[in-house]
């Protein structure tokens, strides 16, 4: 793209301007090299949800008490973002810097060592280190958000993340498969693997093997093809030794606004109205999602007289499968539509909003479960529950619209993305621990009939969508 003048721009100017034009077409290689990237990142984070319950009380940490499994699943869960928080920033401002090529192989790379370490874990604080370290190592979510701005403009971003949604789609879809399907392989497949005494001693290696390698081929492939999208990197070594080009600054009032433009702006610079706004719902949105998909397997795991549905890591994993297919389809056919027709604004609130039947449906099922049994009827509100998903799944690409649209200038992408990823895996962190400690002291102390957790994020969501109402109604 050439730029045929200059225009000094300042904190408060949206990088994505309401500019009617034809519509770009994709970079269709390096986007698909994105999403098979995060692809790999979604199946790591997905592929534990079938199995997590099992896998912490066959570790023993809960001593055998049903109520505590939550906590630790919970502990287990916001140990990954609470570090990823402590780092991600850090990851996000040093690609503005080397470029986002490097910053992605080296969270990849990390991303499969963690999780093979995971899968040789016997022990409670070796799945604790394994998962902290894998949050410490993954800057890519908020880099790879990065790319995908910096690959395309305001014409087709909302067909991009639509395609970038398919890769947490497909990996929410093969992660809990493989989990439920690969957890304890030497008692599902005993004619297969029943005298591999190394699958008896890690009965979870296999399905944290499968998502850990495909992240090692990722890596491989986006060394060899993935295209620098940084305009002017430095070198990792010219970074380290301070030897970059000290020339000294220009005096040409041209030159001066170029280089303001595009240079990274200080942090400070980018806490402008736009950017606080649409992080703060992004940090809303994921509080929302996350406690969400934490309580769901923890609910599905659940004996249905302690309010959940007693059902075995196996079914666990076809449902959440089944919750990412229709995710995943739904994104690439009919979101960049809807988007265009109804705004993200309206997007972005309309998938906040289902949160409110999403959560008081676990309740309605688990009375149906306990009144009826595991009848068409309970699965049937199952299925109204995953189809009910699907709004709250298209609002991350809208928010991610209106961070993109936020960002004070091109070489601040990065920086900015990082700060709001900083907030919201703080949220991320944080709500794991409490949704799954809220669910576990209802259970115990039958606080509104063991349903309490699911009433307070009820509220939680009714708080979202006021915060939702303050984005802007254009870009």
């Amino acid at each position: 793209m050439t730029m045929t003048s200059i225009h000094a721009t300042d904190e408060e100017t949206p990088l994505i301007q309401d500019q009617p034009r034809k519509k770009t077409p994709l970079p269709w290689f390096q986007l698909w090299l994105v999403i098979l990237l995060q692809m790999g990142e979604s199946m790591t984070a997905q592929v534990i949800s079938p199995f997590a319950p099992q896998l912490i009380r066959d570790l023993g940490v809960a001593g055998g008490d049903e109520t505590k499994v939550g906590y630790y699943v919970g502990m287990m869960y916001s140990v990954f973002f609470l570090t990823e928080a402590c780092t991600v920033l850090h990851w996000s401002q040093l690609s503005d810097k080397i470029g986002r090529k490097p910053a992605i192989l080296i969270g990849t790379f990390g991303l499969s060592i963690s999780m093979y370490y995971f899968g040789l874990s016997t022990t409670f604080l070796g799945v604790i280190i394994s998962r902290a370290s894998n949050g410490a190592l993954n800057g890519n979510i908020a880099v790879m958000k990065s790319m995908v701005t910096e690959l395309t403009d305001s014409t087709n971003i909302a067909q991009a993340f639509a395609y970038n949604s398919l890769a947490w789609a497909s990996g929410a879809t093969l992660g809990p498969f493989i989990g439920g399907l690969l957890a304890r392989p030497a008692e599902r497949f005993p004619s297969i693997f029943g005298d591999n005494a190394f699958l008896k001693k890690h009965p979870y290696f296999l399905p944290c093997a499968v998502p850990a390698t495909y992240s090692a081929c990722a890596w491989l492939i986006a060394y060899l093809f993935l295209k620098e999208t940084v305009q002017r990197p430095i070198s990792i070594r010219e970074l380290v030794f301070k030897s970059a080009n000290k020339t000294r600054p220009s005096t040409n009032p041209e030159t001066i606004i170029t280089e303001n433009t595009n240079r990274p702006l200080p942090l400070k610079s980018l806490l402008v109205t736009r950017v606080i706004v649409a992080g703060s719902n992004y940090v809303f949105l994921s509080l929302v999602d996350i406690s969400f998909r934490v309580v769901q397997p923890l609910f599905l795991s659940t004996p249905i007289a302690l309010g959940g549905l007693g059902l075995p890591p196996s079914t666990i994993g076809s449902i959440l499968s089944f919750f990412g297919i229709i995710h995943g389809v739904f994104q690439v056919f009919f979101f960049a539509r809807i988007n265009d027709r109804w705004g993200p604004k309206r997007v972005f609130l309309a998938g906040i909003g289902v949160g409110i039947p999403l959560y008081l449906l676990f309740p309605v099922i688990n009375y149906l479960a306990s009144t009826q049994g595991l009848t068409p009827v309970v699965w049937a509100t199952v299925f109204v529950q995953a189809t009910l998903s699907i709004p709250l799944n298209c609002a991350y690409g809208a928010i991610f619209i209106f961070i993109a649209a936020a960002t004070p200038n091109k070489a601040s992408v990065g920086a900015t993305n990082g700060l709001c990823q900083v907030a919201v895996c703080v949220a991320r962190g944080l709500g794991p621990g409490i949704v799954s400690s809220l669910f576990s002291l209802s259970i115990a102390h039958g606080w509104f009939g063991g349903y309490l957790v699911y009433y307070i994020f009820v509220m939680v969501v009714g708080v979202a969508l006021f915060v939702g109402s303050k984005l802007p109604h254009s870009l």
